[in-house]
This record gives structure tokens, sequence and C-alpha cells, in this order.
């Protein structure tokens, strides 16, 4: 049975708290550093290793937070989360994303249905669908094949399926596995429906509209947008929409669209990149052997993130060294920085699953909290942001944890050497540069031109970014997110900062406004 409590209210915690920092710039020096760097790494699944040699953690503080993930029960209220417990105490639901992925324990039934088989079932109707779709069994109303899925949705229902089309994309055209291009519509603003469908063929276009409520004004409104751009093409739009929705939403059974595929509400939009909302999109552009290729990558990763050994669950890890550095060092920001333009988009998705879920001032049962808990997270692609915010990362005021990605190896397979490198060596050499350039300073006599050191980060080491190395990063990220929110006794699958706007602009939207929002509306003109 395990017990949620406050973070402040642990023994272990306030061990940790009495621990000595440790000095990073001087522990990461010459021999002491090479020797940090082989110790403190822990492999992951598909090859990679979470290497946490860069991280200001020695010996005794890991022991700490050994011994503070087994008081708070984190595995414990993991291995609850996968078996069907009710851990979404604000919606009152069970957490499942990791069921469209694997059977981590036992069955579990919500409604009279066997969770994982309704899952699995909707992948393979996926698929199925999929298949006919480019065989051209399943074409436009004029018999043709369609070329280009276009996905319309957000938050959720967009910045993950987005950021893991763009992060395959030049891997699957250099493998053969590139079937169709995808597009993503998702700001109402409407220049950017309309910049997606000025750069298509809409009459070969099959659009994937994502809403599990069917009621979600931004995706709804862009919906209506596609309709009329499809009328006036002379296009009847029910031969070129599928939804992805639940099975109670009034899209579901709606003869508006080719097909619908099911979600439920124990998937959080931003935990949803592994159920139909990416599978439909993903096996669109890629083939549904390919997104099975990506579940697996992140049920293997999922399986290690439930071992209680913390030097054996990478995810634990990262949670926990990020919980010192926010909890114990004060450090309230967290850089993503993946050395590979295929994650550009990953950063942006990590924003919303971290802050999104963590972004809490009141525990899991309403009450006040008075200890930080989620950090703000950013990033960028190196070596773009060298050149852009690093400045502030090196010398700035605030010292920013930092978590890099990196590959030994390109997707694209080949290279040119000039200089006597190749690009791709450049690329990790500045990646490496950088790890130790911010751990350990440099001194010089001129204070502008002085590096303190003693930023620390950790990096995210594979041989190549595949379908299953994705999985597996996003696997990694979304248990790191867990069990911080876990240890932070707050619960992170409930999103309710994310509502009051969406209310006010309702009000807006019908003229029902005073005060302030009265005059804004007015400023706007609406």
């Amino acid at each position: 049975m395990v017990s949620w409590n406050n973070m402040d209210s642990l023994k272990s915690f306030d061990e940790l708290k009495k621990t000595t920092p440790v000095d990073l710039a001087k522990v990461m020096t010459g021999e002491n550093g090479a020797e940090r760097v082989k110790k403190y790494s822990v492999p992951m699944a598909e090859g990679m290793a979470y290497n946490y040699g860069a991280k200001a953690v020695d010996d005794t503080i890991l022991d700490k937070l050994a011994a503070f993930a087994d008081e708070a029960q984190l595995v414990d209220k993991f291995e609850e989360l996968y078996n069907g417990e009710v851990i979404n105490t604000g919606e009152k639901r069970l957490v499942l994303h990791q069921l469209c992925r694997g059977q981590l324990g036992n069955d579990v039934v919500a409604d009279g249905v066997n969770k994982r088989a309704f899952y699995t079932e909707q992948q393979a109707k996926i698929a199925d669908f999929v298949k006919k779709v480019h065989a051209g069994e399943i074409v436009n109303e004029k018999g043709e094949k369609f070329t280009t899925a276009v996905q319309i949705g957000i938050g959720g229902s967009d910045l993950g399926p987005r950021a893991i089309y763009i992060a395959l994309e030049n891997w699957a055209k250099k493998t053969g596995n590139f079937k169709m291009e995808a597009k993503f519509i998702s700001n109402v603003d409407p220049d950017d429906a309309a910049a997606v469908l000025n750069s298509v063929d809409v009459a070969h276009s099959i659009f994937v509209l994502v809403s599990k409520s069917g009621t979600t004004l931004e995706t709804l409104t862009n919906e209506s947008f596609v309709k009329d751009a499809l009328k006036k093409a002379g296009l009847d739009a029910s031969k070129h929409m599928i939804a992805v929705t639940s099975e109670t939403s009034p899209l579901a059974k709606s003869s508006d669209y080719l097909a619908a595929f099911f979600m439920d509400d124990y998937i959080g939009g931003r935990f949803s990149s592994s159920s139909a909302v990416g599978g439909a999109i993903l096996s669109l552009a890629f083939g549904p052997d390919v997104f099975a290729d990506f579940l697996a990558g992140a049920a293997a990763e999922d399986k290690l993130a439930t071992n209680k050994d913390l030097k054996k669950n990478p995810a634990l890890l990262d949670a926990l060294i990020g919980v010192y550095e926010r909890n114990v060092l004060g450090m309230g920001t967290t850089a993503v920085l993946p050395y590979s333009q295929a994650l550009s988009r990953f950063p942006a998705h990590l924003q919303q699953v971290d802050m999104e879920s963590n972004g809490k001032s009141v525990n899991r049962f309403g009450e006040p909290i008075s200890y930080p808990t989620g950090p703000v997270i950013y990033g960028e692609p190196g070596t773009n942001g060298q050149h852009s915010f690093y400045q502030l990362l090196h010398q700035g005021t605030d010292i920013i944890p930092l978590q890099f990605i990196g590959f030994k190896n390109s997707q694209i397979g080949t290279d040119v050497d000039i200089q006597g490198s190749t690009s791709q060596q450049k690329l990790c050499a500045n990646v490496a540069a950088q790890i130790v350039a911010f751990a350990c300073g440099k001194d010089d006599e001129n204070k502008n031109k002085k590096f303190e050191g003693g930023r620390p980060s950790s990096i995210i080491v594979g041989d190549q970014l595949t379908p299953k190395t994705m999985g597996a990063l996003l696997s990694h990220f979304e248990n790191k997110v867990m069990f911080q929110g876990f240890a932070w006794n707050i619960n992170s699958f409930d999103q309710e900062g994310v509502q009051l706007g969406k209310v006010l602009a309702k009000k807006v939207l019908a003229h029902d406004t005073d005060g302030a929002l009265k005059v804004y509306s007015d400023m706007l003109n609406i």
C-alpha cells in the first residue's frame, strides 16, 4: 500500500538537504573528470545511455536520492499506475498511455473493457486502414491515391506527433519507409491553416481530425476551414477526412468521415503520441510497421522504469537529479538541447509534457505546497542554440541545468569530409566541448572572458535516431516527468490551468464581457 505525502514531510528529503554540494568544476577537471564520465552512466533501451558524469552529484548524494526514492515509494506508485489505480486524482481517472505500447503488469479493465485489448484493436484498425490507403484501395472521390496526410489538432494532438514526424522524416526517406508527406494544422490563427492548405494538393490529401471530446474549439474551427477549402475545390469533405476521437464524442459515428479511430479519457493529450493520436498520422506517413517499431522502443524503455534500483532506472535517476537541482540547489529552469536537427521540435513537445504536467502549486489533495515544483523547460537544437542563448547559459547569473541528446551517426548515412572531419564529427565535437566547457569553465584575467563553470549537464547518447530510439526517448522523458510529479506529491495528469482561458475566450466570442475583458476585446476588434 503506497502513501502519498508531501516531499518536505519525508525524513530522506531532510537528509538530502544536508548533503555537501559538489564542486563540479573541480571534480570534472583532469583524470577525475574522465573517471566520473565513465562511472556515472546507465544503459537505456535500444543501445542508448544516460550519462550524468557532468551533473553535480556524488556517491553520497546518489545514496540519499535512492533513500528518498524508496521512502517516497516512487517505483511502487508507477506500479500502481500501470496496474490501473486512479492516479489522476483531479479528474478521478486511470492513467494508461503505457498500455498503448505494452503490458507492464496486470490486465487493466475499465468500464467493462480490457484496455490493452482495446488499444491494440485500435492500432490494428489503423494499420488495416493505412495499408488500404497506401495500396490505393481507399482513394479520393475521383478514384486517385492520396499523397499527403494533414493532421488537424492542437496541444498534445499536434506537438508530439509533429515532433516525431519531423524526427523520422529523413530516416524514412533514406530507408525507403517514406509513404506520404505529413502536414499539421494546429493554431486557430487562419494564417496557419491557409499556409498548410496552400502547400498541399487538396484533392490528394487525407485529413486527420483529432479531438477526444469532439468539441475542441480550435480544432473544429480549423476543420471548418479545411471543409470550406475542399468545398471550393468541388470536393466532398467526407471522402477526405478521418477522425481520431473518443467513442462517446459526436464525431465517433458521423458520416462526415471515412473512418473513426478511438482513444479514451485515460490517455492525456500530451501523453497520446503512442495512441491513435500519433498512430494514424505516423502510420500514414511511414507505414504501420514503423509505428510498431516506435512503440517497441517506448515499451522497452518503460520496462526499465519499473526497476527499483536507482542506478538501473534511467528515468528515475534523471528525475531525482532534477528534483535535487530544483529543490536543494534552487535551479528553476532546464534546457533541453538535442544535437540533432531531426529533433528540432522535440523540446517544444517536452515543454508541454513537463510544464503542463508539473506546473502545479497544490498537492494531489488540493492542499497548497511550500516547495517548488516543475521547472521551466525550453530548448533548441545544437549547434544553432550555441549562437543564440548559450551566452546566458555559460555566463549568466542563473545556473541552468542542461539535458543534451546526441547520436554517433546521422540519419542520412552519408557525409562529406571538410578540413579533416565530417559534418557529423563536427556536430559531436561541439556537444562534447560544450559539456566540458559548462562544467569546468575557464579562468581569465579579463573578467569578460572568464567562465565560472559549475554548470551541470547530462547527455543521452545513442547510435542513430530511428523509430525505436525515438520511442525510447519519448518514454524516458514521459516517465521522468511522472516520477518527479510523484516526488512532489502533485497530480501530473490533469491541466486545469489550461481551462480558464478557454472559458473566458468563449465569453468574449459571445460578447458576454465587462471590465478589463471588455476593454481588451474592444481593443482587438472582437
